[in-house]
């Protein structure tokens, strides 16, 4: 594999003795504490947000039928949605969300056991969402909101009329967007009456979160390594596409996966 970006290098980098080294390291550490307990604060307040009620019925279609937000919950009362980039006449998913989707399944036996579901909603088709997830040996659950507006109330789609205009509604600011399907997730809360809560939503790079390998590339010499790409994740494909002669133009823009050749009922659901 070949790859060719932009690197921040670590040529002619500061070398000292092993003591000088344990006075910077602490010095760092303790920041490294101070960053701790803050994210600590920023976490509980958080959960201290207020909440909204869902008052609107979502039906999804699932590997089992039509499943409502209700029964996403899988008998538990907390709901984590990753809203995964994934159009209804795209080929393929998107690869930055795959990138996501690959930290996914490792974490769904820890979170039932501390009470929460895990799901993923794209607004492709069902079969198209099956024949991809095969493809890249995931397991999550999985589900289309093709025909319902939760997409659209949560603003993780955009109609065409929205991007014409230049700007969208994404992360709670009129932006402008390269695609029309961005990443996000949203938390959930139904109490012991059937009551849903929407308790939480973040965007763009609020999902970092999720991203395990962005943790492990924080610790190491050269980073995230993204500085001089055109798009942060330029540089991320499918996990099953990085034996390709893989080469990274670091002046490349984010452009959506291909379509898939229009169908009977292709854009039947554009509001």
């Amino acid at each position: 594999m070949t790859t060719v970006a932009a690197s921040t290098g670590i040529q002619g980098h500061e070398v000292v003795s092993s003591r000088e080294w344990i006075a910077s390291r602490k010095e760092l550490l303790r920041k490294e504490k101070e960053f701790t307990k803050l994210r600590d604060e920023l976490s509980q307040q958080r959960r201290e947000l207020p909440w909204e009620k869902v008052e609107k019925e979502y039906v999804f279609d699932g590997p089992n039928g039509r499943e409502r937000l209700a029964d996403l919950f899988a008998g538990r009362s907390q709901l984590i949605v990753y809203h995964f980039m994934f159009g209804p006449d795209w080929a393929e998913g998107c690869p930055s969300c795959s990138f996501v989707a690959d930290h996914l399944d490792g974490s769904l036996v820890h979170l039932a056991n501390r009470d929460v579901t895990l799901a993923v909603v794209s607004r492709a088709r069902l079969a198209q969402i099956e024949a991809f997830k095969k493809r890249m040996g995931w397991q999550f659950r999985w589900v289309s909101s093709f025909a319902n507006d939760f997409n659209w109330d949560y603003h993780v789609s955009f109609t065409k009329e929205e991007m014409a205009q230049g700007k969208v509604n994404y992360n709670y600011d009129k932006v402008e967007f390269p695609s029309e399907e961005g990443p996000g997730v949203s938390v959930f809360y139904k109490n012991d009456a059937g009551e849903i809560f929407h308790t939480y939503s973040s965007f763009g790079r609020g999902v970092d979160l999720l991203v395990g390998a962005y943790n492990f590339l924080d610790l190491a010499p050269k980073g995230r390594d993204e500085d001089g790409l055109a798009f942060t994740m330029a540089w991320v494909r499918h996990h099953d596409r990085y034996t390709e002669g893989y080469v990274v133009d670091p002046k490349a823009q984010y452009v959506s996966p291909k379509s898939v050749a229009a169908s009977c009922c292709a854009g039947e659901h554009q509001l």
